[in-house]
């Protein structure tokens, strides 16, 4: 050991021991006139950690790979700023609209942003794709440095991947399901057979992400290769190709599901009549019927629910003559709570407006909004939100109602908030941030000329004016 090295190892010895016992009983040497011993002491203690740090030799390293460089564009550096203030707390829960608004303008966050973005994909699966698309070809690489936290960004589509046989055959899971889906989007047929010649090889999970994206496109030329599926050996791949099959009106699995279905509904005067499934056969449980019900469920009332939601609806127009406005109507004797049930499952799977729209009158619930065209989903909910009252499925409606709100919307919710300030001020909150986030943000001016003396009001349009300028920022 040299002198000077020494030297330092005894002054870090000094140190240490006069922490142990403490300044008062032992202040540090060569302390300045007037100086307070323990921070002193601290800031001795910090120059000798930076000493010995600085030098220590590396035990072992080697160079990391040098990262690729980008294609997409970085946003700008006001739209960088904001979503750094967004990360650090400032309204937070507008980061997805943020992120959904710079990858589809086809940007990418800047470097010093990555770690903490992919640290909040981490805990929020919901804005993994996104993540994904602003990461850019950095974000892949830093992830790919063996922090385990980021390993989900080789699972999500790769926006910067190339077309070519070699994504296909070489790529990670991410770059392989956004080949699938661009080749999809131009040629559903070739998508399809791609997806078929290597089927067997593939992991369930995989299997279950490339058979999701035959949902854009569906046609019956799926059908055969949907129909194998339903002896995949993963039950949620089953299901899905069941869900997609039940879209195809002319498939095998509809006129199987269609003869169960008419065995349980049956007119009876006027009325329906329920006769329940008495078992759950291979045959059956193939077809995406699911035996085992939840803790809490008969089983013949969750075999009768499954049955209903796959059976094509319009099974029931034919069998009962009547339009789905009226047959919604007509009492049910017994199993009414299955049967509605597994009227909207079905409504849901086979995109059916009428259905949805009947259906919403009798049970207004969020999931059958997304069925309906823009236009009239925004009518119905402006309507229901007029006349229902402030609770609890009026909050679940307007979360199924998809941004951003039109005017039509956005007046009803911010007249509802006006009406039940003055007697109901503690139910506004979560109406309040509904607003604020789902509402068009051009409309800021508007809702702040609305009702200048109401607090809620205002803080709903300085939302909407936030999230104006947080758009244009970005573009």
């Amino acid at each position: 050991m040299s002198g000077e090295s020494a030297r330092r190892t005894g002054e870090w010895e000094e140190i240490v021991s006069a922490a142990l016992v403490g300044t008062d009983r032992r202040p540090p040497a060569g302390m300045p006139e007037g100086a307070e011993p323990a921070p002193t002491l601290l800031e001795r203690a910090a120059v000798q950690v930076v000493r010995r740090r600085a030098g220590q030799r590396l035990i072992r390293g080697e160079p990391l790979p040098v990262a690729p460089g980008e294609e997409r564009p970085e946003v700008p550096v006001a739209a960088a700023d904001r979503l750094a203030r967004i990360l650090g707390g400032e309204h937070p829960r507008l980061l997805p609209e943020w992120l959904g608004a710079a990858a589809a303008m086809g940007r990418r966050v800047p470097p010093h942003l990555l770690p903490q973005l992919l640290d909040h994909a981490a805990k929020d699966r919901s804005i993994r794709s996104h993540v994904a698309a602003l990461a850019g070809r950095r974000g892949r690489w830093l992830a790919g440095l063996g922090r385990q936290e980021w390993s989900y960004l080789d699972r999500e589509p790769d926006a910067a991947a190339g077309p070519g046989d070699d994504t296909w055959r070489l790529g990670s899971q991410g770059e392989r399901l956004g080949h699938l889906r661009d080749l999809r989007a131009a040629d559903p047929d070739a998508a399809r057979d791609l997806l078929a010649g290597g089927w067997a090889q593939e992991t369930p999970d995989d299997r279950l992400s490339f058979l999701q994206t035959l949902a854009d496109g569906l046609a019956d030329a799926d059908e055969p290769f949907l129909e194998a599926a339903l002896d995949d050996r993963r039950r949620e791949v089953r299901q899905e190709a069941a869900d997609l099959l039940i879209r195809l009106p002319r498939s095998r699995l509809a006129a199987r599901m269609a003869e169960r279905g008419r065995g349980c509904l049956r007119p009876s005067g006027g009325r329906i009549e329920v006769v329940p499934p008495t078992a759950c056969d291979t045959a059956t449980r193939r077809d995406g019927v699911r035996a085992t019900p939840p803790r809490g469920t008969g089983e013949r009332s969750w075999w009768l629910q499954q049955v209903v939601a796959r059976t094509p609806l319009s099974v029931w127009t034919d069998t009962f003559g009547v339009p789905p406005d009226v047959l919604v109507g007509l009492k049910i004797v017994d199993w009414a709570r299955e049967v509605r049930a597994g009227w909207v499952r079905a409504a849901v799977l086979q995109r059916d407006p009428a259905w949805a729209r009947a259906l919403f009158e009798v049970d207004p619930l969020a999931e059958l909004l997304g069925v309906l065209r823009p236009a009239e989903r925004e009518a119905l909910t402006a309507e229901f939100v007029a006349r229902h009252p402030v609770d609890g499925q009026l909050i679940m409606v307007l979360g199924g109602a998809s941004a951003p709100w039109g005017p039509a919307l956005t007046r009803a919710v911010l007249l509802k908030i006006i009406e039940m300030a003055g007697t109901q001020p503690w139910n506004l909150g979560e109406l309040a941030r509904l607003a604020g986030e789902r509402a068009d943000p051009a409309q800021h001016e508007a809702a702040a000329r609305l009702s200048a003396d109401q607090p809620t009001v205002q803080e709903v349009a300085a939302v909407l004016r936030y999230r104006s300028d947080m758009l244009k920022e970005l573009s």
